[in-house]
């Protein structure tokens, strides 16, 4: 379930993971440093203009390209929105005019400019304007391939001469890209893999043939209503089938691989050139999502033969970490590593291409994310923070395991992130903590010595800084929250309490990032308002405290999640300066829901509740997302999880206030679900507010005023049913 960081002022953590990924940038939605081949400098487009930074002198800048070199005869500059650097340096690939696709711009017109030619070209010049897709340059710097319409294409770039290599691609049958469940719950986008010789291309296809369509009716923007369909297979319909193929650049013929299984009831995340052009590696899910196995596949027959494979109790999450591009082979491609949870804890492990297991780390700590692997000095670099959930710190650990040594200063503490270059020397470190805003410098490794850039520094002189906080349940489940207290607070006095809520396996709430403690829809300031914003973590958020602490939400989602907050807020509440007759709540998307439950099932304790974009009955949302962490609803068995978790089955218990708010252009959460929990409380006579956005999608943000719209109804709704202030 989509959680919307960009509207609820918790953007830090998610907007840092982000940036820092490694290769998620290069193949989808860019924001990755392009480091050149000696790992000192690096690129970056300043004024229209490619330029080479270099790590050791701040002020030392060459330009490369020119905005001239980028001006198509006749036309205005390009508009640089991203770039690519060919392996041998001498093509500059440039993505321009895009276009959104379902979250991110995915889609537009790519340039190439030839730096020894010093020429500029637009590929794939006669399709569709800002119709190509995850256009690359071949490693021998010759083609380029790129999707189009979800057809796979091959262009050399000396004659522009267009190939295309898949001809069966529609809308619901697609070459290499995928549908709407694939890219929002395994942020897979970019659908396909230029093979090392660069002979062949590999490539996923989805037929989305037998998907159903959910119908959303547009009544504002034509005379006639019209009907918006969006492919959405919803909790207990079959996925799309996927399969792979690998088609030679010089013939068109696809080779498709034979991985085992019926295709509809598996799902392939991974999937990546196994360190030669003669074999794949991918990894395969079973539609649960509690078997991993990894297969190696033989690209020019297609056989497949089983590496690795890997069952749970609950689920086991795609991939090795939050990227889905790129397979990180070490021992000079005999081996990979991957993470695992298996021993209760997420580890890094070394798999040989024999299927051998070696566990690398080790301890009771969670790795969170791989930031580089330096095999020319024998080291891996991970995030890690074993001893508080709220941070986040760089780690390395020899290549051939043993005990991690923390890298992070001491005396930085909050969320760290780092870009590493490739020679493992240099690192762009990104700090900030709860009441620090962001900062960047230049540091060596492994020393982590400043060399340019703003010094690190925390802002100890902040105001009303937000306070962290643990609190032990009634259920013996401690929890780590956050709280800011009213401007000029007066502890004699009794205050209201808003909950912020999201409690769901898809992110956490309390992090010590940039941004935690604040609430972007609120018009002003709560604090100087007179409000007390508290913020908890539950079990089943990814917060690094093991696997035992994030799987025990499964098949209780609705739950174990409400149950943990609703104990933990009567901890809150029994602080002197709290007063227990105004407490509100509000969350967006899964917030919504806990916000809901939350009304629902513990009405003696929330008073008000603001639910935006909420999941409303749980089987209505998407498969992939709700089965992972519910089960498959094959029976009324399997789908009474389900509907016990669902706030529309206690929405006859509302005793509060509660505004609901919901676009009916909504294609992540359906409107639908809007419309079952309206039947169910007008049903019981439960009087609340509708707000319904007409065309408006999951992020509510779309329409002239439409932001502020929604700011000022929170908060006057807020302010009205829980008023401001010491009493």
């Amino acid at each position: 379930m989509d959680f919307k960081f960009y509207k609820t002022g918790l953007l830090s953590l998610t907007f840092f993971l982000l940036l820092f990924s490694q290769q998620a940038a290069k193949a989808q939605r860019g924001g990755k440093t392009h480091w050149a081949t000696d790992g000192y400098q690096y690129y970056r487009v300043q004024n229209g203009q490619l330029v080479e930074l270099d790590t050791r002198d701040s002020a030392k800048k060459t330009v490369l390209v020119t905005k001239e070199m980028l001006t198509p005869s006749g036309q205005p500059a390009l508009r640089v929105e991203n770039f690519y650097l060919s392996d041998d340096g001498q093509k500059l690939l440039i993505f321009t005019n895009s276009k959104r696709v379902w979250r991110y711009n995915t889609r537009g017109d790519y340039w190439v400019y030839d730096m020894e030619a010093k020429t500029l070209k637009q590929i794939g010049k006669d399709l569709p304007v800002s119709s190509l897709m995850f256009a690359k340059i071949s490693p021998d710097g010759t083609k380029a391939g790129y999707v189009s319409g979800h057809n796979v294409y091959v262009e050399d770039l000396a004659t522009s001469t267009v190939k295309q290599l898949t001809f069966d691609g529609t809308k619901k049958l697609i070459n290499g890209t995928f549908d709407w469940v694939y890219e929002e719950e395994f942020d897979c986008r970019d659908g396909f893999r230029w093979s090392p010789d660069s002979k062949a291309i590999a490539y996923w296809q989805i037929d989305a043939s037998k998907i159903k369509n959910y119908l959303m009716l547009n009544t504002t923007d034509s005379i006639y209503p019209f009907v918006v369909p969006v492919e959405y297979p919803v909790a207990g319909e079959d996925p799309s089938s996927c399969k792979l193929g690998v088609v030679d650049v010089t013939s068109a013929k696809t080779t498709w691989m034979d991985v085992p299984g019926d295709p509809v009831q598996h799902y392939i995340p991974r999937m990546e050139w196994a360190g030669n052009s003669n074999q794949l590696i991918l990894q395969q899910l079973n539609r649960a999502q509690n078997d991993s196995k990894i297969f190696i596949a033989n690209a020019s027959n297609g056989t497949t033969a089983l590496l690795h494979d890997e069952e749970a109790k609950a689920w086991i999450d795609a991939g090795d970490g939050r990227d889905p591009i790129g397979w990180n082979w070490i021992d000079k491609g005999k081996a990979f590593l991957w993470l695992s949870e298996k021993d209760g804890w997420r580890h890094m492990y070394k798999i040989d291409r024999d299927g051998k297991e070696t566990l690398l780390t080790q301890g009771n700590y969670d790795v969170i994310d791989l930031n580089l692997i330096d095999e020319a000095n024998g080291y891996i670099y991970f995030i890690a923070s074993p001893d508080n959930a709220t941070q986040r710190y760089l780690y390395h650990i020899k290549i051939k395991g043993g005990k991690a040594e923390r890298i992070t200063p001491a005396d930085e503490q909050g969320t760290n992130g780092y870009e590493i270059s490739p020679n493992g020397k240099i690192g762009l470190h990104n700090f900030s903590n709860i009441y620090t805003a962001y900062q960047s410098e230049v540091i060596s490794l492994p020393d982590h010595k400043h060399i340019s850039g703003q010094v690190i520094k925390l802002n100890t002189n902040a105001k009303n800084k937000p306070e962290f906080f643990k609190v032990k349940t009634a259920d013996g489940i401690e929890m780590d929250g956050w709280m800011v207290k009213p401007t000029n607070f007066d502890p004699t006095k009794k205050y209201p309490v808003v909950f912020y809520v999201y409690s769901e396996p898809a992110a956490t709430t309390v992090n010590d990032a940039y941004g935690n403690g604040r609430n972007g829809e609120y018009v002003g300031s709560m604090a100087d308002d007179g409000y007390i914003y508290v913020s908890l973590d539950n079990r089943g958020t990814p917060a690094p405290k093991g696997s035992e602490w994030r799987k025990s939400i499964y098949k209780n989602i609705g739950i174990v999640n409400i149950q943990d907050q609703a104990m933990g807020a009567k901890e809150v509440l029994k602080w002197p300066f709290v007063d227990t007759s105004r407490v509100a709540v509000w969350g967006w998307s899964g917030g919504g829901s806990c916000t809901l439950n939350l009304m629902f099932q513990h009405p003696e304790i929330y008073k008000t509740g603001i639910s935006v974009a909420a999941v409303g009955w749980e089987l209505s949302y998407d498969n992939v997302y709700q089965e992972r962490y519910m089960g498959v609803p094959i029976d009324d068995a399997s789908r009474e999880v389900f509907i016990k978790g669902s706030p529309v089955t206690y929405a006859k218990n509302l005793r509060g206030n509660l505004l609901y708010v919901h676009g009916t252009g909504d294609d992540n959460v359906h409107y639908r679900n809007a419309e079952l929990l309206i039947n169910e409380l007008v049903k019981y006579n439960k009087q609340f507010q509708l707000m319904s956005f007409p065309n408006r999608t999951h992020g509510i943000f779309e329409g002239p005023g439409t932001t502020q719209f929604l700011r000022t109804l929170y908060t006057n709704y807020l302010k009205e049913h829980c008023p401001p202030g010491g009493r």
